[in-house]
């Protein structure tokens, strides 16, 4: 809405003195500039600004907002440049909202600022595995363990970086290391059925996907025991039963792609093939591709 403007009356008799010798006084003064105030925090506002928007950024991270961290981390350690948890929290941020050259650079700043903090080499190595760079990450493992001899996901990600190389023995102790390390670590049992069936010993294969299904019934395990089981006996009603409920509950396993992207060798994707094909399996099998996220 616009403000009307004012309505004056005509100015007369001792209000036109009075203006006149007030313009006479304005005249006399001498001139001063308006010197405009700027607050400058101190050293100490700042930091607390800094780590306070941090902590934000790491809050946003976890509910699942990775672009919203990105921006704030990156607001962070512009406030606080010298802080490597502030760096390794944009980066993680960074990976999260698929930024990795961006990720890269923030990692190598706070291995920079502080070369002995063992999970930033573990970050650096996932993230060469993200760029499927192996040998990269092989080495940034390494030294990270030298650092941290016991880190569980570190012999996780170096087991992943084998598989990637298709050293096979390695990847096995690497992953048995991981699960002993951790031993509700589903994950490293799970690829150790991977490695297992990889090399021909499905029986062992069958018997460490069984166990990871008494620590958490994931569809990734379900599928490739059934995959297993349905190679020994094709049409095997447990087989069967366990690939209705592997897709219904991560439909995009049923993607070659993303098998493969899991880290699935080729006998095990050929294998999940052959099950897939069983016309039982049929509307299983629509309804899963249909639900698929197409960007796997």
């Amino acid at each position: 809405m616009k403000l009307s403007q004012p309505r004056f009356k005509p100015l007369r008799g001792w209000l036109t003195a009075a203006v006149l010798g007030l313009m006479t006084t304005i005249v006399a003064t001498p001139a001063r500039a308006l010197v405009p105030y700027i607050y400058e925090p101190s050293p100490v506002e700042l930091k607390g600004a800094g780590l306070g928007i941090g902590r934000t950024a790491a809050q946003l991270l976890q509910q699942g907002h990775p672009n919203e961290a990105a921006l704030l981390a990156a607001l962070a350690v512009r406030l606080q440049p010298n802080d490597e948890v502030l760096w390794s929290i944009l980066a993680e941020a960074q990976i999260r909202s698929h930024q990795l050259n961006a990720a890269s650079d923030s990692l190598a700043r706070a291995k920079q600022l502080n070369p002995k903090k063992a999970s930033l080499w573990f970050a650096e190595a996932h993230l060469a595995l993200i760029d499927s760079r192996a040998a990269d990450a092989i080495k940034l493992l390494k030294q990270g363990l030298k650092l941290e001899p016991d880190n569980a996901g570190a012999y996780f990600d170096l087991g992943n970086a084998r598989v990637m190389q298709a050293n096979f023995a390695i990847a096995l102790k690497a992953f048995e290391k991981a699960a002993k390390l951790k031993p509700t670590f589903w994950e490293a049992v799970n690829n150790q059925g991977i490695v297992l069936f990889e090399i021909g010993k499905t029986e062992d294969a069958i018997t460490r996907w069984r166990h990871v299904l008494e620590i958490k019934r994931n569809a990734e395990p379900m599928l490739a025991l059934a995959a297993a089981l349905n190679q020994i006996k094709p049409g095997n009603k447990e087989a069967l039963e366990l690939a209705n409920k592997a897709l219904a509950k991560n439909p995009n396993y049923v993607l070659a792609s993303h098998q493969k992207e899991q880290l699935w060798g080729e006998r095990l994707r050929k294998a999940t093939n052959q099950l897939l094909s069983n016309p039982i399996l049929r509307s299983s099998v629509e309804r899963a591709q249909a639900n698929a996220e197409t960007n796997q």
